[in-house]
Order: structure tokens, then C-alpha cells, then sequence
């Protein structure tokens, strides 16, 4: 029977509204989740500040966790009571991409317009259709989605922490490990110290690099960082570069912006040591473009890569990270500063304009 369920959902404008949907059962190939918690993440403050364009109405939230109650036709690979991280970008597992293993840019995948496999969405309001975001709309008590964004991990994996596993700490260790393989001992520079720049940093420090720069307009955010394993911080600004090279000589091997500034995007190649590599990580506003130096890049030798999702693929990369957060190796929890309930789901992103640093989480 269809479920009725509490949700944050975006029409226009940068307030949500917090109302009853209701949610269809689990079709083929589906399951449905009783969110245990969603992060609140500066992708969906994209959305409501109106940076991005999305089918609307919108339940919000793509970073989330819960318990299988539900599954559909054909599902054999979870069962209910089942603890799930949700991933935002589920993939087709048909398209050229998919077969060759590439599954973060999957080109048969529906879940950036919010519809599940078979082009629906199961959330309604008035007989009418609600989207979630990214296909999870993860800040609802109950969300469906597709059986490949559900993966299962260790029931003593919290949810609060297990939710961040399926966002910003498969970002930032993605941009890490799948897109950069950095190797111990190479310098590092992450520029934006938020949710994902503390993942990118942690992730640095378990790879073994040094030093690890972090840079940031915010004291707070790179005191943060210092504890996440930053050796050093830096107030960005535009001689960011000069300040980079003169604490290591010669610039960085890898710079990460995890932010998502045209500016801060610009200044990376600058901080680079011949043969370095930029990855942008942070998504910036539709159509803004970067200049970029091709000239500098040819004559170095310096590379400018982009990372999606941190090349994640879920059903391999979730758990690792959960057991890697069970062997003390990723604090994830440290990351979370706020837990709120559904409710405050504005007063939470007021606080991220505002400049909170950390992590909230809404809890169910």
C-alpha cells in the first residue's frame, strides 16, 4: 500500500516547504528505505538558490541512509531490514560506460532528472508527480529507489555517519584514491575546507601525503582541517600561489577545489609543480566557465582533471568506506556538527549560507 511520508520539497525560491507525500510501492527492480538520515549538502543548496535547474516539485536530499522495508519484483541483492547508504548517481548498468566498469558517468542513467529506471518517480502530492532529487530525495521519512543505489553495510555503521559515506566522503576519497592515486609523501593543496575538503583531506592523510595545505577565507574551517590532518593553512586570496610556493619551493603535486568557484578553480594550475595535477571536485553554477592557462598546462606538464563523484562505483567503494570508518581510519563522525530534525531543514541551510563549517545532518 502506498505509504504517506513528511518531506522537504522545493518549488521555488530558496525555502522549502516541509509537507506530506505520498510514496508508491517499490515497482521491479526497486526498493523502498525509511531514511534513518540525510545529509544536508551543498549541491541541494545549488538547487534552492536557484545555481541549477530541476524538474519541480523537488524532494530534497541525496545523501542518505536507512533500512530496507520494502523491495520489488526481481530484487535479490537486499532484503528488508537491510541498512542501506544511498548513492545519488545510479547507473544504467547497459551503457558502453557501465561495461567497462565507468559507472560514475553512466549515460543511461535517469537519476539527474530525478526518475528511476523505468522513467517514473515514486513520490506524489495531489495526484500529482513529486521528483526526488538526484532519484533519492533522501530528505523524506521514506524514499523508493532503484536497487543498484542501495548498498548495503554493517548494521552498526550509524546512520548518521553511513549517509556522508554516500556523498561527500565518496567524493573526496574518490578524488583521492580513483582519480588522483596519490601516492605517500606527495604534497597536497585543498582549497574549500567544507564537507568535502575535510573528506579530501582525511583521505590525504590516510594516503600518506605531505605536506597537506589546506586553504580556506574561514579560521574555524582550517581549524577543522588542521584537525582532520592538514599540516599546514592558508588564508586563500589572490596571492594563493605565491604562499603555496613559498612553503614548498617548487608549488604542489596535487591541488584539489572543492568548492566550486570559478576563481579558486582558476588559481589551482598556478599552484602546481611541473607535472602536478588540479582536480576540480567542488560543481560550480551552470554556465560560468574557467580560463585556463593552456600554455602553462602544455609547457609543465601539468594536468587539469575532473572528478565525478569521485569516480565512485557504490557496491564497491560504500563498504570500504564504512569498514575503514569501523577500523578508526575515516572519523567520519568528527565531521558531523549539527544534527537537527526535518523541521529545521531551512534554519540548516541558512546556517551553510551563513558560513557554518562541518557537517548537519537531518536524522528521521
Amino acid at each position: 500500500m502506498p505509504t504517506a511520508s513528511r518531506a522537504a520539497i522545493h518549488t521555488a525560491g530558496p525555502d522549502l516547504t516541509i509537507a506530506e507525500v505520498v510514496v508508491r510501492d517499490p515497482g521491479p527492480g526497486q526498493v523502498l528505505v525509511k531514511l534513518g538520515a540525510s545529509g544536508v549538502c551543498g549541491s541541494d543548496r545549488h538547487v534552492l538558490d536557484g545555481d541549477w535547474n530541476l524538474p519541480s516539485p523537488t524532494v530534497m536530499g541525496h545523501e542518505g541512509a536507512g533500512t530496507v522495508v520494502a523491495t520489488g519484483e526481481g530484487v535479490t541483492d537486499l532484503n528488508v531490514g537491510d541498512h542501506v547508504v544511498l548513492s545519488w548517481f545510479y547507473p544504467c548498468l547497459h551503457c558502453a560506460a557501465c561495461r567497462a566498469g565507468r559507472m560514475w558517468v553512466c549515460t543511461g542513467s535517469g537519476a539527474s532528472a530525478g526518475l528511476l529506471p523505468d522513467g517514473t518517480t515514486a513520490f506524489a502530492q495531489d495526484d500529482a508527480p513529486v521528483y526526488p532529487y538526484l532519484a533519492v530525495g533522501s530528505m523524506s521519512e521514506y524514499t523508493v529507489v532503484a536497487q543498484q543505489a542501495a548498498v548495503k553495510i554493517p548494521d552498526d555503521v550509524p546512520f548518521d555517519v553511513a549517509a556522508l559515506i554516500g556523498c561527500s566522503i565518496a567524493t573526496g576519497f574518490g578524488a583521492v584514491v580513483n582519480d588522483s592515486a596519490v601516492e605517500p609523501g606527495r604534497s597536497a593543496l585543498v582549497i574549500g575546507a567544507g564537507g568535502v575538503g575535510l573528506s579530501i583531506i582525511m583521505s590525504l592523510a590516510l594516503a600518506g601525503a605531505n605536506p597537506i595545505i589546506a586553504a580556506d577565507i574561514s579560521d574555524e574551517a582550517l581549524g577543522l582541517a588542521s584537525s582532520f590532518g592538514a599540516t599546514h593553512t592558508l588564508t586563500s586570496g589572490p596571492d594563493l600561489a605565491a604562499e603555496v610556493a613559498a612553503l614548498t619551493g617548487t608549488g604542489v603535486d596535487y591541488a584539489f577545489e572543492a568548492i566550486g568557484r570559478r576563481q579558486t578553480i582558476e588559481q589551482m594550475p598556478e599552484c602546481l609543480m611541473p607535472g602536478g595535477t588540479a582536480v576540480v571536485v567542488g560543481l560550480p553554477p551552470e554556465d560560468d566557465p574557467v580560463s585556463v592557462d593552456a600554455l602553462l598546462l602544455a609547457e609543465e606538464g601539468k594536468r587539469l582533471v575532473g572528478s565525478n563523484y569521485g569516480s565512485t562505483v557504490p557496491g564497491r567503494d560504500f563498504p570500504l568506506l564504512a569498514e575503514l570508518y569501523r577500523a578508526g581510519k575515516l572519523p567520519i563522525d568528527r565531521l558531523i556538527t549539527d544534527r537537527v530534525g526535518l523541521d529545521e531543514a531551512n534554519a540548516a541551510f541558512d546556517a551553510m549560507r551563513a558560513g557554518a563549517q562541518g557537517r548537519t545532518v537531518i536524522v528521521h
